[in-house]
């Protein structure tokens, strides 16, 4: 491990009790502030002598259960929204560890109100304190400090992606220091020449013997082995192991999400969805009046999709295409018409691989309709379909008929979940992406399903609407 790494993990561990303890001491504060003490006078006898050397012993012990949660392990790799899950937690545990204390050598509470809001602050300090270390580091790594080498074995095609968005993305940490399409004895000494700090092979059909001896190697020259996943390691994240007669048997579950994960996945989709149909009321009124002024009626495009199971339904968006060229039922004859026209573009202008297509520069597409589509605007009315339960706020993306009757056998499992306005694809490419490698990002999203991932993914979604990444 680099020392950068070393240095900032090392130094995490202050900054979190110094953190812990500020939040003591605000906490303390605002309880003798003017405008709690107008709302409940203190009615207790806790100095400031008493109070802060218990600050400093509590903070003390709350490093410690952060510690014990794993927030101190070496892992430049990790989300900070696993950070913030152990966070909860840790604090959850302290909080617990402190009420436990008290109830066992029944001590009294000088003021609960400490308590609480010291427990609430340590959380929301620790949180903006470590968003302000990741930042640092970004900007360190922005101006090519403390990046960790990589080494890239294998796939041409796959590696390319993997260093573009390296390159790209220099948050990441990450500096490629050389692409090699096999390991083999002839490019041994140009990964030991390039000294990378990292091994990443992505060639999942190469032999075992060259992926066995790519680990050795790493071994021998104290360099760290990753490997991409293939496909049958995406689709099998979600396993469970039991016996069955004496026998060990390893079931690849369908989905992580169970019946109590779906009632509170559609229970969040009806909330958020009605309060953001009120919250955008304004916005369907502006692009209504605007698509009427333009090109007339309607307003709104009722196109056909596969939901989940296969289940069809009408997805609802604004139209953003001349009439004429508006394929479907709702069109009548005109829509019939419309459907040659497209299979006509589809040939010229596709360039989408596999089922699904994509025409650019599409000259069916009105000024406004280039419009909302650019800032994903046409899809708005589709918080309607959630709310019918047709679909839900993050899911896979719903495909028309015709497209999902081409789906290789593995590419259905994403048909499993309710499919979502935005998703995992969604906010890692959009148009960018293959149809293999959405449904890959798909099938994980299914397989590690959770309300944070959904909120997570909701969050992304307008700051990647705003870049305009693989938008058209």
């Amino acid at each position: 491990m680099k020392r950068f790494e070393l240095i900032f993990t090392f130094i995490q561990l202050p900054l979190d009790y110094l953190t812990v303890v500020l939040a003591g001491l605000a906490a303390y504060g605002l309880r003798f502030s003017g405008l709690i003490t107008s709302i409940r006078p203190v009615i207790f006898n806790l100095s400031w002598e008493k109070y802060f050397p218990a600050i400093l012993i509590i903070a003390l012990g709350w490093v410690i259960i952060f510690a014990l949660n794993g927030l101190y392990r070496l892992d430049p790799n990790r989300k900070f929204a696993n950070d913030i899950t152990r966070i909860f937690t840790a604090c959850a545990v302290g909080f617990a560890a402190i009420t436990i204390y008290v109830f066992f050598t029944l001590q009294k509470i000088d003021s609960r109100f400490l308590v609480l809001v010291g427990g609430i602050l340590a959380v929301i300090f620790v949180i903006i304190e470590r968003m302000i270390v990741r930042g640092i580091k970004a900007i360190f790594y922005h101006y090519g400090f403390g990046l960790r080498k990589l080494a890239i074995i294998g796939n041409e095609n796959i590696a390319k992606i993997i260093s573009e968005n390296l390159t790209q993305k220099k948050y990441l940490g990450y500096k490629i220091a050389g692409i090699f399409n096999e390991f083999s004895s002839s490019t041994k000494e140009k990964i030991i020449t390039a000294k990378p700090d990292e091994i990443l092979f992505t060639d999942p059909k190469a032999s075992e013997d060259a992926a066995l001896q790519a680990v050795d190697f790493a071994n021998e020259h104290h360099i760290i082995f990753k490997y991409s996943a293939d496909l049958f390691s995406t689709i099998s994240t979600n396993m469970s192991v039991y016996a069955l007669a004496g026998i060990p048997i390893v079931e690849l579950r369908r989905a992580r999400i169970g019946a109590w994960g779906r009632i509170f996945k559609r229970c969040f989709d009806i909330l958020v969805s009605a309060v953001l149909l009120i919250l955008l009321s304004p916005v369907y009124l502006i692009v209504s009046i605007t698509i009427a002024i333009e090109t007339g009626w309607p307003i709104i495009y009722r196109n056909e999709r596969v939901g989940r199971n296969g289940k069809k339904f009408m997805a609802l968006k604004f139209r953003s295409m001349y009439q004429k060229y508006c394929v479907g039922e709702q069109f009548g004859a005109a829509g019939i018409a419309a459907l040659e026209k497209e299979k006509e573009l589809i040939a010229e202008k596709n360039v989408k691989d596999g089922p699904v297509y994509k025409i650019k520069d599409d000259p069916r597409v009105t000024k406004v309709g280039r419009f909302i589509r650019a800032w994903s605007l046409d899809e708005l009315p589709q918080f309607w379909n959630v709310l019918k339960g047709e679909m839900s706020l993050v899911g896979p993306r719903p495909h028309q008929p015709r497209e999902v009757e081409k789906y290789e056998k593995w590419q259905k499992v994403v048909m499993i979940a309710k499919p979502g306005i935005t998703g995992m694809a969604q906010v890692s490419g959009r148009s960018d992406l293959s149809f293999d490698e959405e449904v890959k990002l798909d099938t994980f999203y299914i397989e590690n399903w959770s309300l944070l991932l959904d909120l997570i993914i909701i969050i992304k979604t307008p700051f990647v609407v705003i870049r305009r990444k693989g938008a058209w």
